[in-house]
């Protein structure tokens, strides 16, 4: 009976998988189940060894033994059901080692999100005591088997951390030795046996642009207004007599012209910000990234004045390295208005926008001027006593997805308050009738529609499809322009597009100097004529990109309405058309797809769970 009941562990943790995974172990390929078998050997040799030792009758060893089963049984199955919860897939070794880039975002996420982490842990965490308590009584290890436990045992807790596994794509192993072997690899890392692996944002080193001589229909100033993780269904793209969640940009910008089918190329702000300025893809490789002449470089070269003002905090994975030597007049960051700002959701946004009010009329014009704000990063700001969303939770757990959702969007209706006070105070201005402002937001944001939660982790619209809108006062347009950026209010716009759009409204895109730069972008200006004949661009999306690497390897393509996706785990490239099939539930196969994922795998390198 003692021996048998030393299995015990390994039934709560396969059982744990099957309730998370089970369509997924049934329909493994019969090549990993080698592997999956091998996984759950490994798991019942650590955990029987050490619920042998916690058996003993007498002894510091049963103490020390017992502390460790507990250990680590609620952290290799809690911190795993937790995981899988909010990203469809178990914590591995690339999701770790990409985490250790912004411990303190991690952190103080997960404190946000407490009550779901404590619920997650607290049964295997009762189980582990309720096996060491029946252990106990029903193992009475004799004096050999007890010898040969003590001595077996630390090599399996060291070695779990060592061995190799099946952690990507079919994850064909146990829970426990997935988060093992990611923990190993951490701490690889952590001591410097393992050199860091994930890409983050370094130093640009744009080239030194000639002067430029800027020749706009009509002079005007530019400025984008930029904000974090709003899905397109979060903001009023188009003026309408009643938008809940956005308010006050409504009335602060009646006479806006949507862009209803913007999307952005990633769902990663840093990825989407090299787009966004740069006007290249995300694919493009990390030298180029880092070498290309941003929007504020051509500006600053054709005699403009330039500014970036963001919430967002600059100590988060480094990023402040990418922004750091743009030519600008005034540049700040969350910690510059408010010095012990949150790392993940910024300064305040209403003190970032007191900081432009202050400082956007310094700018001579004509000038380019970004405004990032940032308070609907995850885990969001909100106002308690200004939530008109209910119910409303901060937590995680799938019980309350949509109180989730809720809490998310009274953080959307918070930030509103600040970008409309922002545009308000911009259309007051006496430079208000020079000056053209666009808004989007760097990507979405997810909430289980595909069975994860926040951004970059797939190319879902949930998380690409963005909100976009450009206000142009009279005169600031001529009527061709304005009649070309209406064309494409239903049109599949991309954030590819920005950069070339910006340029022709400072009177850049044409100078011949720019010819070379102008080769490189995939995009069109928006306030150019439409051509209905010409076939759709072919896109790259992806949010594994050299400026930003990720945890879990997703791309794909889209041409027009057609988007090709996969991600690691997943067995194939799935197809969908988002015109008809909004929200991504009617897959038409790759076949579907015509040839995006040849395309694809030319770009990519091949599938993602191929790698």
């Amino acid at each position: 009976m003692g021996w048998l009941f030393a299995f015990a562990p390994l039934l709560v943790v396969l059982g744990s998988d099957f309730l998370t995974r089970g369509r997924t172990l049934v329909t493994m390929p019969p090549k990993y189940v080698a592997s999956y078998a091998f996984a759950a050997l490994e798991s019942a040799l650590l955990w029987g060894a050490l619920l042998w030792v916690t058996s003993a009758r007498r002894g510091v060893s049963r103490w020390l033994a017992t502390g460790i089963f507990a250990l680590f049984l609620t952290a290799a199955v809690g911190v795993q059901n937790y995981f899988h919860e909010q990203y469809a897939t178990y914590l591995n070794l690339d999701a770790t080692l990409f985490g250790t880039s912004f411990a303190a975002s991690t952190m103080g996420q997960l404190s946000a999100d407490g009550r779901f982490f404590l619920r997650s842990i607290a049964f295997p965490l009762a189980a582990s005591f309720v096996l060491v308590f029946l252990g106990r009584r029903l193992i009475r290890p004799r004096r050999r088997s007890l010898r040969v436990a003590r001595l077996i045992a630390p090599v399996l807790v060291v070695s779990v951390f060592l061995i190799p596994c099946s952690y990507r794509r079919v994850q064909a192993s146990t829970p426990d030795v997935i988060y093992f072997h990611a923990i190993g690899g951490l701490i690889k890392q952590l001591t410097g046996v393992r050199l860091p692996s994930q890409i983050r944002p370094g130093l640009r080193h744009p080239p030194a642009l000639p002067v430029l001589h800027p020749s706009p229909t009509r002079a005007r100033n530019v400025v984008l207004v930029l904000t974090e993780s709003v899905r397109a269904d979060a903001h009023c793209s188009e003026p309408t007599s009643d938008c809940a969640i956005s308010p006050r940009v409504n009335a602060a910008v009646p006479d806006r012209m949507p862009l209803l089918q913007l999307r952005s190329n990633a769902s990663t702000t840093a990825i989407e910000l090299a787009v966004l300025w740069s006007g290249l893809q995300p694919v493009e490789s990390r030298d180029k990234l880092h070498t290309a002449p941003l929007l504020f470089d051509y500006a600053h070269a054709a005699g403009m004045e330039t500014a970036y003002w963001t919430s967002h905090h600059m100590m988060f994975a480094n990023s402040r390295l990418f922004v750091q030597d743009l030519p600008t007049k005034f540049q700040c960051g969350a910690t510059d208005v408010d010095p012990v700002a949150d790392i993940d959701t910024g300064g305040a946004d209403e003190l970032l926008v007191a900081r432009v009010k202050e400082q956007m009329p310094q700018l001579a014009e004509p000038f380019f001027a970004v405004v990032h704000v940032g308070n609907t990063h995850v885990p969001y700001r909100v106002d308690p006593n200004d939530s008109p969303f209910q119910p409303s939770s901060p937590g995680k757990d799938p019980e309350r997805n949509e109180a989730y959702h809720n809490y998310y969007r009274n953080a959307v209706y918070l930030q509103d308050k600040a970008v409309g006070d922002l545009l308000t105070f911009i259309r007051k201005q006496p430079f208000s009738d020079r000056t053209v402002v666009f808004f989007t937001s760097d990507h979405g944001e997810s909430f289980r529609e595909h069975d994860q939660t926040g951004h970059t982790g797939s190319i879902y619209d949930e998380e690409i499809h963005v909100p976009g809108w450009i206000d142009a006062p009279a005169g600031s347009l001529t009527d061709e322009e304005r009649k070309a950026i209406e064309s494409r209010k239903l049109v599949p716009t991309f954030h590819t597009d920005v950069t070339p759009t910006l340029l022709d409204l400072l009177g850049l895109l044409d100078a011949p100097e720019l010819a070379s730069y102008r080769a490189d972008m995939v995009g069109e200006s928006w306030i150019r004529p439409h051509d209905e004949k010409k076939p759709p661009t072919t896109l790259a999306m992806t949010n594994c990109s050299g400026v930003w690497g990720c945890a879990f390897r997703n791309w794909g393509m889209m041409r027009g309405f057609l988007k090709l996706e996969g991600r690691e785990w997943e067995k194939t490239w799935h197809c969908y058309d988002v015109a008809a099939d909004p929200t991504e539930k009617n897959d038409l196969g790759p076949e579907g797809c015509a040839d995006l994922p040849l395309m694809a795998e030319k770009v990519h390198g091949g599938f993602p769970g191929a790698q």
